[in-house]
């Protein structure tokens, strides 16, 4: 995608509308302008993974990706881009997204898939042939499966810039509900209690069971220690 770009004089005002920006390439630095809305509609459509042919007033025009964005936290526009310059038919290393396709049969049983590696390094043969996204069909995964990095289906010619054994999906167990938390929560407790003798085992049963209340079963177990404190 082109993008027309003005000159950056050093330490002078910008006129409304437009956001500095820098390009680079082995120290050769390339200081610019680009016209706000053109760049924010180029990048919302691009991101990371797409080409700019970068033309600064009328100079030969010269490709790049976006490194960095820095964004306005108020009001979310960009008001500084990094790029850096690139050659054709030359090996590049971005980090591309990854995303799931298909329903796995962990999450049919209530499981979670969890993309553990949202950007995954990655080295293109050429910056036209940086994939968008790496795409990872997760239908087969049960709950505890995972999927690594060198398991992945890449585009002929990209390599991994991460280690195979880097885990990028995994299919986690469901989540307990708040009820089923505090029901672990309760039999830790009882457990514990049990263990420093303030617990009997019968007593402990009755908790777990649904009996009665832990609350209950401590106030009984109250009452028939000062009642034997009084025989005493």
């Amino acid at each position: 995608m082109e993008l027309n770009a003005q000159p950056r004089i050093p330490q002078s005002k910008l006129a409304e509308g437009l956001i500095p920006a820098v390009a680079y390439h082995k120290g050769a630095n390339v200081s610019f302008t680009l016209d706000l809305k053109a760049f924010d509609r180029a990048f919302r459509k691009q991101g990371t993974t797409g080409i700019f042919d970068i033309t600064v007033e009328g100079s030969e025009a010269f490709p790049a990706l976006v490194k960095a964005v820095q964004m306005d936290k108020r009001r979310r526009v960009p008001i500084h881009v990094d790029f850096y310059m690139v050659t054709y038919g030359e090996p590049v290393a971005v980090s591309v997204p990854v995303h799931t396709k298909g329903k796995s049969q962990g999450e049919v049983m209530g499981g979670l898939v969890d993309i553990v590696v949202h950007n995954l390094a990655i080295i293109a043969p050429g910056p036209r042939r940086i994939p968008q996204e790496i795409s990872v069909d997760v239908s087969k995964l049960n709950i505890g499966d995972h999927i690594t990095a060198g398991q992945l289906k890449l585009p002929e010619g990209v390599k991994l810039a991460v280690d195979e054994d880097t885990v990028v999906i995994s299919l986690l167990a469901p989540r307990m509900s708040a009820d089923e938390l505090a029901a672990e929560t309760q039999a830790v407790q009882v457990a514990g209690m049990v263990a420093a003798g303030e617990l009997s085992e019968e007593a402990a049963a009755a908790v777990l069971e649904g009996d009665a209340s832990l609350e209950e079963v401590k106030a009984e177990a109250a009452a028939e220690a000062t009642e034997e404190g009084s025989e005493a």
